[in-house]
């Protein structure tokens, strides 16, 4: 696609009514620099997102960042500004990403990030392995979760995206939302308390996690 520098001051709105405004004929490379801009703009957020969704697979992350795109240009003619830029972007990454884990497990689809932190100096093998054991019963209480719980909880916990943004893209009332996603959380602490090896009421790591829920 092309590139035009003068667009990248440009503010997602202007972008999008100048690519509207285009011809699709005889302005068709116009509507290729703005896209390219769009692009440019929120290829990384979209791709790490989608990579989370992935379990971490960058070859299935990366194609569902193409496909992303390739429906949004498709589309971004008939997008009405309801909703933020990126929110609308988010909601057919996460379509696409929901169609593609159809043909996986759900735990699969709803994967954690690898635990970095495990291979930082300083920390002491014992604890590497409570962290590495702890991520592993957060992964599979994730999994438990109902679909809508998981994409919320997925959105909210680490996207950190405001529940306005998720209402949307949900399609759910704020106040429905904010229930659903309290009873993910409460289901996963659940879950690691269960297991018998999570003390969710002391243990630091588990208070360290459920500390951002809130």
């Amino acid at each position: 696609m092309a590139y035009r520098p003068e667009y990248q001051t440009l503010a997602d709105e202007e972008l999008v009514r100048l690519f509207q405004a285009a011809d699709a004929g005889s302005q068709r490379s116009e509507q290729d620099a703005i896209f390219t801009t769009l692009v440019e703009r929120y290829q990384k957020r979209i791709y790490f997102s989608a990579k989370k969704m992935v379990h971490g697979d960058h070859d299935e992350a990366d194609e569902i960042t193409q496909e992303t795109f390739v429906k949004a240009y498709q589309a971004l003619k008939s997008f009405r500004s309801e909703s933020k830029l990126y929110t609308w972007l988010y909601r057919i990454m996460m379509n696409a990403a929901i169609q593609k884990s159809r043909k996986k497990k759900v735990r699969e689809f709803f994967g954690l990030d690898s635990v970095k932190e495990l291979a930082e100096e300083g920390i002491e093998p014992e604890d590497r392995l409570l962290k590495l054991e702890t991520t592993q019963l957060i992964e599979e209480a994730i999994g438990t979760l109902p679909p809508k719980q998981q994409r919320v909880f997925m959105m909210r916990f680490y996207d950190e995206m405001p529940y306005e943004d998720i209402a949307t893209i949900i399609g759910t009332s704020v106040g429905g939302l904010k229930a659903n996603y309290f009873h993910a959380v409460k289901k996963i602490g659940e879950y690691l308390q269960a297991s018998g090896k999570v003390m969710t009421t002391e243990d630091s790591d588990f208070a360290e996690f459920s500390g951002g829920l809130s």
